[in-house]
Parts: C-alpha cells; structure tokens; sequence
C-alpha cells in the first residue's frame, strides 16, 4: 500500500486516481498509524513552502515521513512535496524544511520573463533511475512552480530541466528517496509511467 500523506494541501484525490489507473494500490490519510504501516509514502503539495511545512508539522506527519526515511521505506514527493524534503526555502522569508536532502529552494531569477513556470517541458535526465524506466529519453512533463531547487549533492539529482535560460533539477533522488518537480498525475502517459515505475520500487522493497 501507498500513502498519500494528507497535510492539508494538495491535489490528493488527483495523485490518488493516477496510482488507482496504474493497478496500485494507494489511499489518502492524515493518520499517523495508518501511514506508518504503509510499505512507501507519496508527499504531495500545491501552495507555498512555509504553508506546507506548518501542515506537516502542525499534524505530526514530518515525524512519519523523516521515520519512513530512517526506515528505507520509499518516498516521493511531487511539486512542492518535492521541495520540502530540502533544507529550506526562501520563499515569503527563510524557512526550514525536512532536511532529508541537501540544498534550498530559490525562486526563478529576475532574468526569467514569465513566472511561474506553467506548462509541458522536458526532463533530461542525468542518470539511470528506476524512475526513468519504460519512458522516452527525454520525457515531458506538466510544471507550475515559481520557485525551485538548488541542490548542494549534484549525485541527487538525476534530471534536469531548462527553462528560459536556467536549468534546474527536476528530478532527484537518493536511495529510496525521490521527488518530482512536476505533476506526475497531471502530465498522462509519461506521468503515469513513472508513478507506476515508483509502485514497482516500493512492491520490490
């Protein structure tokens, strides 16, 4: 079974329907008994960074989701649950984030001419991951973020993504842990394919 690690913010039932339409097995839950017998937990997110930290916390769901990586159960994070497994963020003022990876949350540079970054793009990836398998060398994927990832282990990212002059990670990973800088459940081929690629990480643990 797959949690879907409800905090309040989110396209939950979306994330939910995508693993539904693949054959795997997941649920929404903000309960904290139920997520820990969960074999992997997916950590979904719309919104801003500190909003999503003060739901996490505020529940107790940022003790089940650091003990499900302390315990090797697989984790990914979409779109701003991507980002909150980092440090920190800037955005709306300095906050802090799981620390499960290393580096922090920027916003695009006054450079970029439209933000946020909304619509199809390309994923380059950097490295084979389980992830990528069955996918297209360069898949597309559906983004709407303002801010993204600076990370500070170049080994955790391994997917790439450039837009408007700056390329930043888009996918990363390290161990059992992944996120995703784009909405899987909304980008349809590709996105399922790689959700269904994560159930196979977590029914193989």
């Amino acid at each position: 079974m797959i949690g879907i690690v409800n905090y309040g913010i989110g396209n939950l039932r979306s994330v939910e329907k995508a693993f539904h339409a693949v054959d795997s097995e997941a649920e929404v839950s903000s309960d904290e008994g139920r997520l820990a017998e969960c074999d992997g937990l997916v950590l979904p997110g719309v919104g801003a960074f500190g909003d999503g930290m003060d739901g996490l916390r505020s529940s107790g769901l940022d003790r089940i989701v650091k003990r499900a990586a302390e315990d090797g159960r697989p984790i990914l994070g979409l779109c701003l649950g991507m980002q909150l497994l980092f440090e920190g963020s800037d955005e709306f003022g300095a906050h802090s984030g799981l620390g499960l990876l290393r580096g922090r949350v920027r916003r695009f540079p006054d450079t970029v001419r439209v933000v946020p970054h909304t619509g199809w793009n390309s994923v380059t990836p950097a490295r084979a991951n389980p992830l990528f398998e069955g996918l297209d060398a360069s898949p597309y994927f559906y983004f709407v973020h303002s801010y993204h990832v600076e990370s500070d282990d170049d080994a955790d990212v391994i997917g790439t993504t450039e837009y408007d002059g700056v390329v930043f990670p888009s996918i990363c990973a390290r161990g059992s842990l992944f996120g995703a800088q784009f909405h899987p459940e909304k980008s349809h081929t590709a996105g399922l394919r790689m959700l269904a690629n994560f159930a196979k990480v977590v029914n193989g643990r």
